[in-house]
């Protein structure tokens, strides 16, 4: 993907406010929002969907609110842990409760902040 796709990605998600719809993964019965239906679509990410309603409803009995993290490591980082990218979930309050190491992925952006509350996995500017 190209330099400009990023940007463009980056520069549609701020325009999700609030979601219109919500979509609903069938047997994990998350549902996420039109911010994230477009990321998934645009990015080809379903698995970063699925992946982070699994990990995020497995954590709902130590936060009822979740924020999940992804983050691709610097090159030095990732030559150490062997990892390319990771997810960090917290409690919001800088609470660490659960990481997970990547070690390949083909998501274009380098970085994404997303929410899980009330079984529903958000961007932050769709809270």
């Amino acid at each position: 993907m190209s330099k400009a796709q990023v940007n463009e990605i980056k520069e549609r998600l701020q325009y999700f406010t609030g979601t219109e719809m919500f979509y609903q993964i069938p047997l994990l019965r998350t549902r996420f929002t039109d911010g994230l239906k477009y990321l998934s679509e645009v990015a080809e990410c379903f698995w970063l969907i699925t992946d982070t309603s699994v990990i995020a409803k497995s954590l709902m009995n130590r936060s009822e609110f979740v924020t999940i993290d992804f983050k691709r490591l610097s090159e030095e980082k990732q030559d150490f842990t062997g990892y390319e990218a990771e997810i960090v979930y917290s409690d919001g309050n800088d609470n660490i409760l659960e990481k997970h190491g990547y070690r390949a992925t083909d998501f274009p952006l380098d970085e994404l902040r997303l929410f899980f509350v009330n079984d529903t996995l958000m961007l932050p500017s769709e809270y």
